[in-house]
């Protein structure tokens, strides 16, 4: 019998190892991510509130804010985006999504820079319904957003 209580330790302990192991390779491997695999999301007023360095990769999301948006030569475009609460300007040299229109909720990838939001990625709503969670986590919180059907949201 004490053969059995032998290899039941010696078993745990061998699982014990093993899952050590996957643990310490997997934080490894976090360890040694470039800095841009981790972006993340601010609205304009966290923005505004706290600009991050210039080098960050993040995400900003809300309103295309009516009246702003300006096609230069090519495929340059600038515009702004709002939450209701800051207007942070961006610069985008590409090609915009075709649902891509003013007062429309948008997702950008990029960085700040100078006060303005250089975008190497837009994201645009697939349908008249949708948006991004965190823009309508971000605009609920400034008292701007509008649930589709027209009526103002509560939060």
């Amino acid at each position: 019998m004490s053969g059995l209580k032998n290899l039941k330790k010696q078993r745990r302990i061998q699982v014990l190892g093993i899952s050590g192991a996957c643990i310490a390779a997997v934080m490894a491997l976090l360890w040694f991510l470039p800095d841009d695999s981790f972006q993340f999301f601010r609205s304009p007023t966290e923005l505004v509130a706290a600009p991050p360095s210039p080098n960050e990769i993040f995400r900003i999301g809300g309103l295309v804010e009516e009246g702003s948006l300006r096609r230069g030569e090519g495929e340059e475009i600038s515009f702004a985006v709002t939450d209701g609460g800051a207007v942070v300007p961006v610069l985008y040299k590409g090609i915009v999504p075709d649902l891509f229109n003013e007062g429309q909720g948008m997702v950008a990838t990029g960085r700040y820079v100078n006060g303005t939001f250089e975008a190497t990625e837009i994201l645009a709503r697939h349908d008249e319904d949708y948006m991004p969670a965190e823009v309508v986590d971000a605009l609920k919180a400034q008292g701007v957003y509008v649930e589709p059907d027209g009526a103002p949201a509560t939060n």
